[in-house]
């Protein structure tokens, strides 16, 4: 019969496996409570937004028993041939290595820092089912220099990957900080030294910088009985120059509340990927045309392209973003140095999510 049949039976297939999996994790997955009295995105239970942003799992199961997803994913199983990142970058000069997915390695003030960290090779509670890596990461862990902080967006299994954090933990003893609620987490990661941190607030715990947490419009869970227990956010670094680490995020008016309130950044990390269909992915992840939208209201020097082509989490093909991003881009004569893509030179032969960020001064 036509194709779609059987794509509709393996889509279903595919839903009530990770409903299964988001079962199990339920079991082992901590259930955070934070003690703080109600606030403007708090309402003594759980964390939302103003508009909301619920995505419930009944939604969940819609897109997983409806999707269409491209079939234009490649595994890429050699690692890519760049030297490893230096072991310290004194003074005020900024370098910033893209490992993958929204690992980003950021060097500044002698101080090494690292968001998102995920080298497993998929993004799940299991080894054995999730969604899997296609590219390697562009560094590998043992050329990690010493990470002296790890910065965490939000709970989801692409972005706090605990077994990953747990060999940071054992290796260098980093100071991990996240959003409210989140250190319920770290109970799996022995010894770990976790500091929680709401929207607006801010860190001098580490020498030379001063670390922000900025509203991101997101969403949290783990299991089923987690959801928005856990507060997500964004990160300001400030050492010297300063970085948006954005995480995930949707659009909205935060980006204007972060230029107005911190400046603009000299580089922003913003997420470009998990983008289709849109009915289900629009408030919890920017577009391609809305990235670039929102780096020219953050008002940033360099914006790098991030979260894409390395995990399938949406519908999009593996280089559709990109694709997009460089449709979006192509009036723009400061389209290369406005607005970088890792992957962009390498997308037609050896494809890969590493490179360091050549635009920014003082950079790699």
């Amino acid at each position: 019969m036509s194709r779609p049949r059987p794509r509709l039976r393996l889509s279903a297939l595919g839903a009530l496996l990770l409903a299964g999996v988001l079962a199990a994790a339920s079991c082992i997955a901590p259930v955070p409570r934070h003690p703080g009295p109600p606030g403007p995105h708090f309402d003594g239970t759980r964390f939302f937004h103003d508009p909301p942003v619920n995505k419930s799992f009944t939604e969940f199961l819609r897109w997983r028993f409806t999707r269409a997803p491209s079939e234009d994913w490649e595994l890429r199983h050699e690692r890519p041939e760049v030297p490893p990142p230096p072991a310290r970058v004194e003074g005020d000069a900024l370098e910033i290595t893209f490992v993958n997915h929204a690992t980003v390695l950021i060097q500044a003030r002698g101080l090494n820092l690292l968001t998102d960290p995920i080298w497993s090779r998929r993004a799940s509670p299991f080894r054995w089912a999730g969604p899997r890596r296609h590219l390697q990461p562009g560094v590998a862990f043992d050329d990690l220099p010493r990470i002296d902080a790890v910065l965490i967006s939000h709970n989801h299994y692409d972005h706090m990957d605990l077994p990953t954090l747990r060999r940071l933990a054992e290796r260098d003893d980093p100071l991990f900080l996240v959003p409210l609620a989140n250190c319920a987490y770290f109970r799996r990661v022995p010894g770990a030294r976790c500091v929680e941190l709401d929207w607006w607030e801010s860190s001098s715990v580490l020498p030379g910088a001063v670390i922000h947490a900025v509203p991101a419009r997101h969403w949290s869970r783990r299991g089923l009985r987690d959801t928005n227990r856990a507060l997500w956010s964004g990160w300001v670094i400030d050492a010297g120059k300063s970085v948006y680490f954005a995480g995930d995020t949707g659009y909205g008016e935060h980006f204007a509340e972060i230029r107005d309130r911190l400046g603009s950044p000299d580089v922003a990390l913003m997420p470009i990927g998990a983008y289709l269909p849109r009915w289900f992915m629009s408030a919890q992840h920017v577009d391609p045309a809305e990235a670039v939208l929102a780096a020219d209201v953050l008002g940033a020097g360099v914006t790098m392209a991030m979260h894409h082509a390395c995990f399938p989490l949406a519908d999009e093909g593996q280089w559709q973003a990109l694709e997009d991003l460089e449709a979006v881009l192509l009036d723009r004569p400061d389209r290369d140095e406005a607005f970088w893509a890792p992957a962009r030179r390498q997308r037609g032969s050896r494809p890969r999510c590493a490179q360091s960020a050549p635009p920014v001064p003082s950079s790699r």
